[in-house]
């Protein structure tokens, strides 16, 4: 069996909501909300759901770049929130983050060079004569040039900007990306780029890939394992094959419905989901996705879901099942 490289046991977030005439001090937001999954070597996970639902908190939370509530983290069988300040810091050298905006992502101030040296000399990573090879060399790898070196930010496209924010990601040789959108702020026509450039890095290199994205298309495309996420919870998990093939829960379905169809002439059901999505102050009891459900019962108010086995390879959690 494949190695598992990331394990996330019960991850917890919740933040403090800030005081008004409305909210009340001690008020959470439950941003991520007990959720456990697992991502193996050399594969590429995928998180999808609507824009609140804790993608990017969970990305977060694994990088430690934010505190967690409750539950572990481990990378290589090690946790990753017990770890002394020392490895943490040699932990994060094979852990690194490809940013959705490539421009705020990169200190315009800085060239090239500059950007990309950083991680090599934060970790001590080779000599100067060193660092300068293996700036040149991971930019030629990403598609750009040498004399790109000099350049400043602002002097690029944003897809050139992209290459940039996944040249320093990959400078250090790391083992674990997590790409939080990479493609959401850059023009259709690039979005392919580069989203071939990181299918094929991840092939040269044997990377695995945290991929957060909200196109589902590229989920088809890119990943081998698919976490559903709404409102802080996992709902459907599996594999890609799986999950599109007979997505089991309503959300999901919902979600793949709305992938666009390129045959005009072949007929598509849609599901259209009815009403807002409920506030993560105060989340729905039982099932929190129950409110917009088309098929709730009186217990999927009353009773949370677990997820259950419901085929090889596929987790779903709903009281359908």
């Amino acid at each position: 069996m494949t190695e598992d490289l990331l394990c996330v046991e019960n991850l917890k977030k919740y933040f403090n909501a800030q005081e008004s005439a409305v909210i009340r001090s001690k008020s959470k937001v439950k941003a991520v909300d007990d959720i456990s999954f697992t991502v193996k070597k050399g594969s590429v996970f995928a998180l999808v759901g609507e824009s609140g639902c804790g993608k990017s908190t969970t990305a977060r939370l694994i990088l430690k770049l934010i505190q967690p509530t409750g539950g572990k983290v481990y990378f290589e069988g090690k946790d990753l929130y017990s770890l002394s300040s020392s490895e943490l810091v040699k932990t994060r050298r094979d852990i690194q983050m490809i940013f959705q905006d490539p421009y705020s992502s990169l200190n315009p101030r800085w060239s090239v060079e500059q950007i990309l040296s950083e991680p090599l000399d934060t970790h001590r990573i080779g000599t100067r004569a060193e660092r300068k090879k293996m700036v040149k060399d991971i930019l030629e790898i990403v598609g750009l040039k040498e004399e790109d070196c000099q350049k400043y930010p602002h002097e690029f496209s944003g897809g050139q900007r992209q290459r940039i924010g996944i040249a320093r990601a990959l400078i250090t040789h790391p083992k674990f990306v997590i790409c939080d959108e990479p493609i959401s702020a850059l023009d259709v026509s690039i979005q392919a780029q580069i989203i071939n450039l990181l299918k094929d890095l991840q092939k040269e290199l044997n990377l695995t890939y945290l991929f957060i994205t909200h196109d589902l298309r590229i989920v088809q495309f890119l990943c081998d394992m698919v976490g559903v996420m709404y409102l802080g919870k996992i709902v459907e998990i599996g594999s890609t094959e799986a999950i599109f093939k007979n997505p089991r829960h309503p959300y999901s379905q919902a979600l793949f419905s709305a992938i666009p169809q390129p045959d005009p002439f072949k007929v598509k059901e849609e599901v259209t989901l009815e009403g807002d999505v409920p506030s993560p102050l105060n989340p729905p009891s039982g099932c929190r996705f129950h409110t917009r459900c088309q098929f709730a019962m009186p217990i999927c108010s009353e009773e949370e879901p677990l997820l259950k086995i419901v085929d090889e390879n596929h987790k779903c959690a709903c009281h359908l099942l």
